[in-house]
Formats: C-alpha cells, sequence, structure tokens
C-alpha cells in the first residue's frame, strides 16, 4: 500500500512539472497574457468609439456651421436673382418680383419620414403624400417640398420643429394687372423663367444667361418700360371680352397702333389666361386643357383670311402702278366665272361702279378687276412688299407665319384681291394698313417705346404720298358712307373697312361661320392711329346680323370712344367734321 501511495505522487508531480513548461515557470504567465490580450480588446473598443464620436461631432459641427447659412439666407433674399420690373409707357406696374421662402428637405436627416409627411400635411393644404414620402425616403442630398410658402405657412412648418427641412428664399412674379396684358407681358415659370410674351424676350436678349452666371443677384435691375398704355389696354381687353360674350363668338380681340411711330399702344385676345395663375389643376389632380387654351394669342400667333379688308391693299396696289385713279369706272354688272368658280358680289349693285363704290359696297367683282389690271407678279409683289405675305419682326416670341398658294394662278389673284386664299396674323394687317394712311411708311410693330426719330430711320417707303392720300379718302369715304358707318365716332372722324369671311373649317369654307374684321383709322384729317377688331365665329351681332359690320365695326366703335380721350385725341365737332370730299386730299 506505501509503495502505490509513492508511486501516485510521483505521477501528480511529475504531470505539475510538464504543465509548467521547460522552463518551469509556473501558471502565473498566462494570465498575464490573457490580462494583456483584453487591455488590447478594450483599448481598441475605446479608439472605435473615439472614432465613431468624431465622425459624430464632425458631422454635428458641419450641421452647425451649414444651417445658420440656409437660416441667414432668409433674411436676404437680395441673394437671389431677380427680374426686372415690367412698366406700360405711363409709369404704370405691370410685373414685378416678391420676396418668397420654399421648402426644401436634406433626405439623409429625416428620422421617420411618415411623421414628416403627416405634420406638413397639417400645414400644406392638398400635400401629395406620395410623391413627398417617396422625396423624403430618397438617397439624395435635396429635394424641394414646396414651392413658394405663405408666410404663416412657413411660421406654421417652423413651429412643428421638424429635423431635416429648411427654407430658401425665392421669388416669385407677380402681376398686378393679371389677364389685362396678358398676351403681351407674358408669364414665367416657377423658376422665374419667361416662358411667354415680353418676359420671354427679356430673357432672349440675355437675362436668362446673366441669372445663371448669377450676375443678377443683389443687383437691382433697370425697369423695362413698354410701348402699351394700360388705360387703353384696359378698354381694349374689355371690349373684347363683352364682343366674345355677347355675339356668342369662339373668341375676339383688338390693337391699336400708333401709326407714325408703330408703338402697339394695346392688343388683347380672348379668351385669355392669367399670368398669376397661367395653368390650373381639376379636382381629379388633372391639368385644365380648356383654361390653358388662353395661352393662344390670336392677334398675333394665329392666321386668318382677312375678308374684305384686303380690298384696302388691291385698290391701294392698283393706285399704286397707276392702273386706276379714284375716278376710275370698273364694270361689276355681272358675276366673273373662273375656273369652275363664280365671283359674285354680296347684294351686288349690278352696274359699273366707281373705285370709291367698290369701296363701299365692297365688290369682289370690282376688287378682283383691279387685281387684273395689275396682274399675278405685281400682286404678289405688292402684298410682300406690305409685309403681308411674310413672318412679322417684332419683340414678342410666337408670330405665326403667313400662308399663301405655292404657286400663284389667276384664280388665286382673284380671290386673293378681296381677301381669301392668304392668311395673315390680324396684327400685321394693322401694320399695313397703317401704311396706307401714314404717308406710305411701313413700319415694324413695337412693344417698346419708340421715339419719332427712331421710327423715320426704320421706315421704309412702300406706296407712294398720293397714294396714302387716295386711300385716306377711301377709308374716310367708307366710314361716313359705307359699313365703316357703324363704327363712326361723332368728333373722331372714323375711317375703314369691314372684312367678312367665311372662316375655314377641316379646309372646307364654312357657309355658316364667319370671320369678321374691322379695320379703322381716326381722325381721318390727320391720321394718328389704327384701330382693328376682329371677331371669330359670332352667333349674332348688333340687330341680329353677323357680318363685321353687326359685329367688329361696333367694336372699334367703342375702343374709340373710350380711348380716344385718354390718348389725347381732341374731337372735332360743327362743319370740320362733316364727310370729307376729295378735294379735301
Amino acid at each position: 500500500m506505501l509503495s502505490f501511495v509513492v508511486r501516485l505522487r510521483s505521477r501528480s508531480h511529475f504531470s505539475l512539472k510538464s504543465r509548467a513548461g521547460a522552463s518551469g515557470a509556473p501558471l502565473v504567465g498566462a494570465g498575464a497574457r490573457r490580462r494583456s490580450q483584453a487591455r488590447q480588446r478594450v483599448g481598441i473598443l475605446i479608439a472605435g468609439f473615439a472614432v465613431c464620436f468624431s465622425v459624430v461631432g464632425g458631422r454635428l459641427v458641419w450641421y452647425g456651421f451649414a444651417e445658420p447659412l440656409t437660416t441667414a439666407s432668409i433674411g436676404n433674399p437680395a441673394m437671389v436673382a431677380s427680374r426686372p420690373d415690367i412698366l406700360d409707357r405711363n409709369g404704370e406696374l405691370l410685373a414685378t418680383d416678391l420676396n418668397m421662402t420654399s421648402l426644401y428637405a436634406d433626405p439623409r436627416r429625416i428620422v421617420d419620414p411618415d411623421e414628416v409627411v403627416e405634420k406638413l400635411s397639417s400645414v400644406i393644404p392638398n400635400l401629395d403624400w406620395r410623391e413627398t414620402h417617396q422625396k423624403l425616403r430618397s438617397k439624395t442630398a435635396f429635394q424641394w417640398l414646396k414651392r413658394q410658402l405663405t408666410p404663416r405657412q412657413q411660421a406654421d412648418i417652423l413651429a412643428l420643429g421638424i429635423p431635416g427641412i429648411g427654407f430658401r428664399p425665392e421669388k416669385r412674379r407677380f402681376y398686378p394687372g393679371a389677364e389685362t396684358a396678358s398676351h403681351i407681358v407674358g408669364h414665367v415659370n416657377i423658376d422665374n423663367q419667361g416662358l411667354a410674351g415680353m418676359e420671354r424676350y427679356l430673357d432672349q436678349q440675355g437675362l436668362a444667361d446673366l441669372r445663371q452666371l448669377g450676375m443678377t443677384s443683389g443687383a437691382p435691375l433697370e425697369p423695362v418700360r413698354l410701348s402699351i398704355d394700360i388705360r387703353a389696354q384696359t378698354i381694349v381687353r374689355d371690349v373684347a371680352a363683352k364682343a366674345m360674350e355677347s355675339y356668342q363668338a369662339e373668341a375676339a380681340g383688338a390693337a391699336i397702333i400708333d401709326v407714325e411711330t408703330g408703338e402697339v399702344l394695346a392688343m388683347a385676345s380672348v379668351p385669355d389666361y392669367n399670368p398669376n395663375e397661367p395653368s390650373r389643376m381639376l379636382a381629379d389632380g388633372r391639368i385644365d386643357k380648356e383654361y390653358e387654351k388662353g395661352w393662344f394669342n390670336r392677334m398675333s400667333n394665329a392666321t386668318f383670311e382677312m375678308g374684305s379688308t384686303f380690298k384696302s391693299f388691291t385698290l391701294a396696289m392698283g393706285l399704286d402702278a397707276g392702273k386706276i385713279d379714284l375716278n376710275t369706272v370698273v364694270d361689276a354688272s355681272r358675276p366673273i366665272r373662273m375656273g369652275g368658280f363664280t365671283i359674285k358680289d354680296f347684294k351686288g349693285k349690278n352696274r359699273p361702279l366707281s373705285i370709291p363704290e367698290v369701296f363701299q359696297y365692297s365688290s369682289n367683282i370690282g376688287t378682283a378687276a383691279v387685281a387684273d389690271r395689275v396682274g399675278i407678279e405685281g400682286h404678289q409683289e405688292f402684298l410682300t412688299r406690305l409685309g403681308l405675305l411674310s413672318k412679322m419682326e417684332t419683340e414678342m416670341p410666337g408670330v405665326a407665319t403667313p400662308t399663301q398658294p405655292r404657286t400663284w394662278k389667276k384664280i388665286n389673284s382673284v380671290t386673293i384681291s378681296f381677301g381669301h386664299g392668304v392668311a395673315t396674323t390680324p396684327l400685321q394687317t394693322a401694320v399695313a394698313a397703317a401704311s396706307l394712311i401714314n404717308g406710305g411708311k411701313l413700319l415694324p410693330p413695337t412693344f417698346l417705346p419708340r421715339a419719332p426719330e427712331a421710327a423715320a430711320e426704320l421706315a421704309k417707303t412702300v406706296v407712294k404720298s398720293s397714294t396714302s392720300t387716295d386711300m385716306r379718302y377711301l377709308f374716310s369715304w367708307n366710314g361716313t358712307k359705307g359699313s365703316g358707318r357703324a363704327a363712326q365716332v361723332e368728333g373722331f372722324r372714323v375711317g375703314g373697312k369691314t372684312g367678312t369671311a367665311d372662316k375655314v373649317i377641316n379646309g372646307r369654307y364654312a357657309s355658316d361661320v364667319n370671320f369678321n374684321a374691322f379695320v379703322a383709322a381716326y381722325p381721318m384729317d390727320k391720321p394718328k392711329y389704327v384701330v382693328l377688331s376682329i371677331i371669330d365665329a359670332p352667333k349674332t351681332g348688333e340687330h341680329g346680323g353677323r357680318t363685321a359690320a353687326s359685329t367688329a365695326a361696333p367694336m372699334v366703335k367703342q375702343i374709340i370712344a373710350r380711348t380716344a380721350p385718354l390718348l389725347g385725341v381732341q374731337p372735332s365737332f360743327g362743319s370740320s367734321a362733316q364727310p370729307y370730299l376729295l378735294a379735301d386730299y
């Protein structure tokens, strides 16, 4: 037994020695290593936490510096690029910039998009929850949430205390006159970029480039003054709108032009739109396309066959070419048959007519006879000379190009002589008419102020002075004896020419749908202004008629009666206001 115990103790001792290692060191060394490794792990963790806290702290510092810049910019709207004010010829404000604030988000800082959408919807009506939620969950650094907030909305959103959203200053264009001059002034988009009218013209002149370079930021821009008189513009727009309603027409329009300078003092086309709200949304969220039809400017961006107003140009052509004079008599006793067509007069006299009578009775037959004397090439050249066959040159963007036959034949010349077969814009028709009564000078129309001296340099002689004198006589004759009587305003000696054309619908003339126009000038002893009116597809008119004499001419009468005193035209009464005699010219 004793020997067994001795052997067991020997084995235990041997086992302990072997565990201790060859050096014979005790087990204390292994524990030290473990403690050292633990210290290393703790150090690594401390370093990791330090790095994380440094990154978080750095981001907090970055946000701390970035946020004051945004906040500061709210109080400094001048940092945002501006547009110049637009004024009328008398300095009345037509367009200006308002300081606004818009809401944006940094989605990287949004903690709970659902909560943010819910809070914002309590302040912003009709907020698109789905779209806003998608923006807030995006990985981008910037997303617009709502442009052009009201001050109350901005204050209410600030009170919500939502992290990750901010405000930026912006400019919103404001038009005090709303629809009054919408087609002339135009409008901008939400980023203050000109889309139509003179707003677009300003961008085309380099304003857009300056804004992109930031060269307009903080710099006051000189106001842009237009040629229009907002008082006359208000009247012209009012007359056109009421005529469209009263005559149950599709559209209407009118313009006033200074015959000495070519300045457009007023131009309206209805239906129109409010440039403060260029687009409207329907209840179901779709864009109202009917409302956007008001963008279409029928005075300069649409072409029409102007009907018998073109007889003014045909007779002026014959006079200027020396083929006729005011004493010439042409045979209008029977219709003209040509190429399968029959040319006849509306309420014809069926007899020879003098040139004043051709104008007074608006004879298609007599006018065609004058065109035949001049010839096809001469006819085409004359209308080209008056600018009626080419695109009108003016500052207004979006000007339509006239249409004409690809090849002029005799039948084309005949129908064009009385206003069928060539389509021009109403504005360029008024411009060409001005050249017939201002001494024969064609002036490009302008929507910017133009001094008489500058106009004289731009003027291009298109007809003889004697031709202009004869045309003033014919305009006055028709104004007192013919279809222009419906536009006569006592004391202002109005002369003019009506035009009732069958409207082209789907490539065919509709005998029961008219496009009516009336071009007038006054005062005829020394014409100062041309006034042109149009009425598209009227269903009724004065005294039940729907011709130009019953629709377009009364519009001109109202415009002249209401605007002439504002434009400084003095009325003339007594013997001097009696109808002109040929000797007066």
